[in-house]
C-alpha cells in the first residue's frame, strides 16, 4: 500500500542498503556508512500509482500494432493558472526505495521499471500540488508530416492513459469520462468516453483525413465539447487548456489507424487571398 505522507514535505532518511544499491552512484560509499536520501516534495504533492502505470507500459507493448513504430513517453502538463512548469522533478516513492525519474525540457519523461517499487506499491510524485498538473501518455510515430498527428497513436494514447490512470478530473457529478465507463476499452471504444487530447497551440480545427477522405472534425469535438460552465471548468484537468481541447473519433473504426490529424491553430497567419 502506498504511504505518503512521509513523503508530504521534505525530509531525510536513513536508507537500508537495499536503498543505497537502487542510488545509481552511491557504489563507492563505504559499508556500514549510513545513506541519508534527501527527497524533496510538497504539502499535498501530484501523484500517481507506479503499479498503474508498469500497468500502462505493458498496455503499450501487448497494442502496439496500433502504431507499431511509435515509442511512448509520459507528459505532464498545466491544469490550474500560474502553475510553474519549469524545473519540474520526478521520483518513484515506496516505503524503502526513492527512485529520481529525469524530465526532459518538454515535460515528458520514460518511467524506469524497478521490482521493488512494485513491491511497496510505490508512488509516482512530483514537486507540485495535487491538481496543479495533468498527465497523459504520448505515443509518437515518427516521420509524420510535421503538425500532424495519426489516429492509431491517439488510439493507444487513450488506451495507456486509462490503464496508467493517468487522467485526473476530480469530481464523480462534472467527470468528463462517463461513470458508467470504467475500462480502458470502454471509454476509448465509445463515442461517450469523451478522452480528451491537447494540441501544442490554441487551436481552430481539427482535419481528419484518410486516403481521399477527408473531414474537418464538428465544433462539438473541440473545447472539450464547449459544455463547460464557470463551476464545471475546475473539475477538468482541461482547466487551463481549454481553448487546446479536442476528441478524436478513435471509436470510430471507418477511420483506419493510418488516418493524418492534422490541425489549423489560432495564431496561424492568415491564408493568403487571391491577387
Amino acid at each position: 500500500m502506498r504511504r505518503l505522507t512521509g513523503f508530504l514535505l521534505a525530509f531525510s532518511v536513513l536508507a537500508l542498503p537495499a536503498i543505497a544499491s537502487a542510488q545509481q552512484g552511491n557504489a563507492d560509499v563505504p559499508a556500514g556508512k549510513p545513506q541519508t536520501v534527501t527527497v524533496t516534495s510538497t504539502r499535498d504533492p501530484v501523484d500517481k500509482s507506479y503499479r498503474k502505470m508498469i500497468r500502462g507500459m505493458e498496455r503499450f507493448e501487448r497494442e502496439h500494432a496500433l502504431a507499431p513504430q511509435a515509442t511512448l513517453r509520459f507528459h505532464l502538463l498545466p491544469r490550474t493558472p500560474g502553475v510553474n512548469m519549469h524545473g519540474i522533478t520526478l521520483r518513484v516513492l515506496g516505503d524503502h526505495i526513492a527512485i529520481p525519474v529525469q524530465v526532459a525540457e518538454d515535460n515528458t519523461f520514460v518511467l524506469p521499471r524497478n521490482e521493488q517499487a512494485l513491491r511497496e506499491d510505490a508512488a509516482v510524485v512530483a514537486n507540485r500540488k495535487t491538481t496543479s498538473m495533468t498527465w497523459r501518455a504520448q505515443v509518437t510515430t515518427p516521420g509524420l508530416p510535421p503538425g500532424t498527428r495519426r489516429l492509431g497513436d491517439l488510439r493507444l494514447e487513450c488506451l495507456v492513459g486509462m490503464e496508467a490512470g493517468l487522467v485526473s478530473n476530480s469530481s464523480p457529478l462534472f467527470g468528463w469520462i462517463s461513470n458508467a465507463l470504467t475500462t480502458p476499452e470502454q471509454v476509448c471504444n465509445s463515442p461517450d468516453g469523451n478522452f480528451l487530447f491537447f494540441t501544442d497551440r490554441p487551436v481552430f480545427s481539427v482535419i481528419l483525413q484518410a486516403g481521399e477522405r477527408t473531414e474537418i472534425l464538428p465544433f462539438r469535438m473541440l473545447y472539450a465539447g464547449a459544455e463547460q460552465t464557470r463551476e464545471m471548468l475546475p473539475f477538468c484537468d482541461c482547466q487551463v487548456l481549454l481553448d487546446r481541447t479536442y476528441y478524436a473519433p478513435i471509436w470510430d473504426r471507418s477511420w483506419p489507424d493510418d488516418t493524418l490529424v492534422s490541425f489549423e491553430y489560432m495564431d496561424d497567419p492568415p491564408a493568403e487571398g487571391p491577387p
